[in-house]
């Protein structure tokens, strides 16, 4: 069965957010390893790397992942901001290496005023640049399938193939796919028919094996909308068949998948717990 978690906050500490997902009974979680809407990073303290690590051990919480910041653009035209990105996320490389965490999701970026094969490039000549100054790491950079919004990349499996394929070291990378993300970029998931399709697709292109972890998020938007807003397991246009096929998908039977839904209650209950609840439900078969 997958491992099933969400992104938490990691306010008062890192352990902290390994705390509230075995609270919630979560087997896995997410988190950011910094402010993701600032380029600065204080110092990750020995102290906070060994609560963090002994909280894991102690609650048995399982591949843990951090997300970058939504600062970095790899794929930037920007000289001065690229470099800025590359060197922001090299750093989240060493802190996740340092807490002991599988991999860094990481939305590929935007191309802004030039072009997708520029884009594509610049991600590559990046990712090739964090990956020799951190050689030798554990931690994998997880390429996250987008929604494909203005120029953001990732939203055709081709260009998270282009990245595998043309940087140096391809066993550094992996696939984070979101199930809003690649709903909005146009792949259907609603049948049994459309989800085999799409998983197709997704094998031919770049490989199944390739898929590291799951984001399980429903969509506010339509197939093909390319806006990324998230909603709640079977509140929005995904509805809960896509999550049914995922879950019981026997090639993802291991792997982590996290929420990343709103921080909100409804009648006293905290919304990861009913959407946590739900997805158990559609695991059994019981929904």
């Amino acid at each position: 069965m997958p491992l099933l978690g969400s992104h938490l906050s990691i306010a008062g500490g890192y352990y902290k957010a390994v705390e509230a997902a075995a609270a919630f009974g979560m087997q896995t979680v997410q988190i950011f390893t910094k402010n993701n809407n600032q380029w600065a990073a204080k110092i990750l303290s020995a102290n906070e790397v060994k609560a963090f690590r002994e909280a894991i051990e102690r609650t048995g919480i399982q591949q843990p992942v951090a997300h970058d910041s939504y600062l970095i653009n790899l794929a930037s035209p920007n000289d001065p901001l690229w470099n800025k990105s590359l060197d922001a996320f090299i750093i989240e490389l060493q802190r996740a290496e340092a807490l002991g965490l599988i991999g860094v999701v990481m939305h590929p970026g935007s191309y802004v005023e030039s072009d997708e094969q520029s884009g594509l490039k610049r991600i590559v000549k990046a990712l090739d640049a964090a990956h020799r100054a951190t050689a030798k790491f554990q931690t994998l950079t997880l390429l996250e399938t987008t929604a494909g919004q203005g120029t953001n990349l990732g939203a055709k499996f081709e260009h998270l193939a282009y990245i595998i394929e043309h940087i140096k070291h391809p066993d550094r990378v992996a696939v984070c796919v979101d199930s809003c993300h690649i709903f909005a970029a146009g792949y259907p998931l609603a049948t049994p028919d459309e989800y085999a399709a799409t998983m197709s697709e997704f094998d031919r292109i770049i490989g199944l094996d390739r898929i590291r972890c799951f984001h399980l998020n429903d969509s506010k938007k339509g197939l093909g909308s390319r806006v990324d807003r998230h909603e709640h397991i079977g509140e929005g246009c995904l509805g809960l068949e896509p999550f049914r096929h995922i879950l019981n998908d026997p090639r993802f039977a291991a792997l982590p998948m996290y929420l990343e839904t709103a921080k909100e209650q409804r009648d006293g209950r905290e919304m990861d717990a009913i959407n946590l609840e739900t997805l158990r439900a559609l695991q059994s078969g019981a929904e």
